[in-house]
């Protein structure tokens, strides 16, 4: 039978401090961080990715690169900027080797909508962003108006005036800068007609779709959370689909929900994964970048604890890294006094039976 003497008092010392050295390493290891992870822009103008990085000390980068995601024989894979022709004198690293990762991409092309990573080389690692940056390029295309003017003589000619000033042709394809008062006279007569007034306004897919999570972190088995999905639309986004995949597959994502927001009354280990927001209009749809969440089955009441105020605490009381990681010790620990407490039983039991 196992007998519990100073060693394993000397083990859960060693462990103790172990995990705290892993929580200081949690602390202060490595990150990549997207201001804005899903930028909307013109086909045409440039846009800048926001971007910055962290690492352990005594780190010492040796390498920064951007790369794209693309789809090769049912296979995503990374490709670096500099491999990519298209990309040639239009994308522009604006950071540095310390903690700036900002690219700049200018004459923006349709084609460069797509899901974008960052990775730096140090001395000791390679790191890769585990999470992407999708950019959206639009193309901004205004419907065709045409200026008729109905006057019951064929014989005069009339012309259009936009704000007091002739305009150059009465059919154009509208622009934002059309916008305006418009009134139709007779050529060489001061009779005119009412103002009639042109809006022009800007049109297009949702953009800048993102995921908001009630209760980040991990989530005990049984706790609740909300999942709301908001993007920017014009017209505004009228239906929605939730997609959950599998950390560890690469199959189909599941759907798992119709509504503005997704809500899991009574999480389970099942429900852990990627979750991904597509938002529609009438002029069509688009993803957001996918947030992983995550669902732990705690055995013992600290570590229940410590996640019920991770999503009921205020922010300033969540439970530091530190005690997460004490949290597989304090669960060790509860295990080998449960299995103390059998093991005294056992041997009463055969006590009693001699």
């Amino acid at each position: 039978l196992l007998v519990f003497t100073y060693q394993w008092y000397f083990l859960l010392f060693i462990l103790l401090i172990t995990f705290i050295h892993l929580a200081r390493t949690t602390v202060s290891g490595w990150s990549v961080t997207f201001e804005n992870p899903n930028p909307c822009a013109l086909k045409g103008s440039s846009v800048e990715f926001s971007c910055s990085y962290n690492y352990s000390n005594g780190e010492i980068v040796s390498k920064t690169a951007w790369s794209k995601g693309q789809m090769k024989s049912g296979i995503w894979i990374r490709v670096a900027l500099s491999d990519l022709p298209l990309y040639q004198n239009r994308s522009e690293y604006l950071g540095d080797q310390q903690h700036d990762c900002s690219l700049a991409i200018h004459d923006l092309q349709v084609e460069d909508t797509g899901h974008y990573y960052f990775w730096f080389d140090t001395n000791m690692y390679g790191r890769r962003s585990k999470t992407s940056l999708h950019l959206y390029v639009t193309e901004l295309t205004g419907d065709n108006v045409t200026l008729e003017c109905g006057v019951s003589c064929q014989l005069f000619t009339t012309v259009w005036f936009k704000d007091g000033r002739p305009v150059a042709k009465p059919g154009f394809q509208a622009q934002a800068e059309d916008a305006g008062n418009y009134l139709c006279a007779v050529e060489g007569n001061m009779t005119s007609s009412e103002f009639y007034r042109l809006h022009c306004f800007y049109a297009d897919p949702p953009c800048n779709v993102s995921i908001e999570v009630s209760h980040p972190g991990r989530l005990a088995e049984g706790s609740s959370v909300n999942l709301t999905c908001s993007s920017a639309a014009n017209p505004a986004a009228h239906s929605y689909i939730w997609y959950r995949r599998n950390i560890s597959s690469s199959g189909s994502p599941l759907q798992v929900g119709v509504e503005h927001m997704l809500f899991l009354p009574s999480v389970e280990a099942s429900d852990t994964g990627l979750y991904l927001c597509q938002a529609m209009n009438s002029l069509g749809g688009n993803n957001s970048t996918e947030v992983l969440l995550t669902v732990v089955r705690y055995p013992n009441t600290f570590c229940k604890w410590m996640s019920w105020c991770q999503s009921h605490c205020p922010p300033g009381f969540h439970p530091p890294p530190l005690l997460w990681a004490l949290c597989p010790l304090v669960s060790i620990c509860w295990f080998l006094i449960t299995l103390k407490r059998l093991l005294k039983n056992t041997q009463m039991r055969l006590r009693l039976k001699c």
